[in-house]
């Protein structure tokens, strides 16, 4: 492969001529790598449902404990991996970041066929799997310079709402594959659960290992290196100190926070709420439609000429459909609390798409991509924090409707925080 030693997008005739393949070639790399990251990011949200069916004995905070350390784990790998990119080069970091991603997937494989593994070993697995939930701040640094401004939106909807898919992915497959047998008598044998059926939970883990190895390879041979200005961690820092960095930060946090965490939880909490429904035949649902819906955030946002109203909007929607939840749950209809879901993680997946879209319209370009890279790494604590208020809400009251209420509070100031600074008559911003 030829050496890339001239980059120029914003020059129509070169991105017609070259730019623009290259570009694309590099952008289905980075997906393939970013669905593979959220997959092994959210493998607990999954894994963790059926422990207990195979002779582990945890209790119920224990298993959203395990469902939410990646998610805290992987937050602040975001606030280290923002910053690779600039270090190393956006083809080493996707090498890294890729080729750790073996390291839990291999670990979960072993360590879940022995009941007899203890919770500690079984927290440092779930927080190791945050090495993926990092690779989102990396990516987006990785693949801002292959494209011009008038493009990057479309490229990082691409990017970000594909690649979020894992998420759902990983909630799909990994049920389907606990049952293939002829997997898993060459990945430890079964498991047996109290009624006779054969389980292999670690073909859950196992299954990504050669996707993983097959992406490494492919970044290896394939993705190029473009030489482009890359900014000092100083420079990058320096948005820390814009106030709107801040109020960017807590509306990613309201949209994409609840678009991780309640991914997260899903699983844990229907089958703590409706024991008696098959946990995954409903549980990859939220992550599909949250993550399918969020490239179309940013086409409505750019249709209506601002991203700040499609916010605005959808965290009123948001609000009610989380009132709907609490009203479904009491009345132990299932059916009506999962359309209720489906809208809230419908609506966190729209506004993930209007807030990235909001950014290039309130930052310079030089500060719009450390500010998308520490957004979305403080709203991934959102992946922690909500499987642990819903843990500890059944824990304290036997039900989840006061870690529901809490969020309702959130979203209401969230609502006004948005008002105040992008949508009302007066304000200074206009996004």
């Amino acid at each position: 492969m030829a050496k890339i030693t001239t980059w120029a997008p914003e020059n129509e005739e070169f991105w017609e001529s070259k730019g623009k393949k290259i570009a694309n070639k590099n952008l289905m790399i980075s997906v393939f790598a970013l669905i593979l990251a959220f997959c092994v990011w959210q493998l607990w949200s999954v894994t963790a449902v059926r422990l207990n069916d195979v002779g582990f004995e945890f209790t119920q905070n224990q298993l959203f404990t395990l469902a939410a350390l990646p998610g805290l784990t992987g937050a602040t790998m975001r606030l280290i991996y923002v910053f690779l990119p600039s270090l190393l080069g956006g083809k080493k970091t996707t090498l890294l970041t890729t080729g750790v991603l073996l390291i839990p997937a291999i670990g979960i494989g072993i360590a879940v066929q022995n009941p007899e593994t203890s919770f500690l070993m079984m927290a440092i697995l779930a927080a190791l799997c945050g090495l993926g939930g990092g690779n989102l701040a990396s990516s987006t640094g990785t693949l801002s310079p292959y494209f011009p401004k008038a493009k990057k939106g479309t490229a990082n909807g691409i990017n970000v709402g594909i690649g979020n898919l894992g998420v759902s992915v990983v909630q799909l497959v990994a049920p389907l594959i606990i049952g293939v047998g002829f997997i898993g008598a060459y990945t430890g044998g079964a498991q047996i659960m109290a009624d006779g059926t054969e389980l292999y939970i670690q073909n859950a883990a196992f299954i990504w290992v050669i996707p993983i190895i097959a992406s490494f390879l492919i970044t290896l041979f394939l993705m190029d290196e473009v030489p482009s200005i890359k900014p000092s961690i100083s420079t990058q820092l320096q948005v820390l100190k814009m106030k709107h960095m801040w109020v960017m930060t807590w509306l990613y946090v309201m949209c994409f926070g609840s678009f991780i965490g309640f991914a997260a939880a899903f699983p844990l909490l229907i089958r703590a709420e409706f024991p008696e429904i098959n946990v995954m035949s409903f549980a990859f649902l939220g992550a599909l439609v949250g993550a399918s819906i969020r490239p179309f955030g940013g086409w409505l946002s750019d249709k209506v000429g601002s991203g700040a109203k499609v916010t605005f909007w959808t965290i009123i929607v948001m609000i009610l459909a989380t009132f709907s939840v609490i009203v479904f749950l009491n009345l132990e209809n299932f059916f009506g609390f999962l359309a209720s879901f489906l809208v809230l993680f419908g609506c966190a997946g729209i506004a993930n798409g209007s807030t990235f879209r909001m950014v290039p319209f309130i930052f310079e370009e030089k500060h719009a991509v450390p500010v998308l890279g520490l957004i979305a790494a403080i709203a991934a604590y959102g992946a922690f924090f909500i499987p642990k208020l819903f843990g500890w809400s059944l824990d304290t009251t036997g039900d989840a409707d006061l870690a529901l209420y809490l969020f309702i509070g959130f979203y209401v100031i969230s609502l006004v925080i948005c008002w105040f600074f992008y949508t009302r008559k007066n304000a200074n911003i206009t996004c």
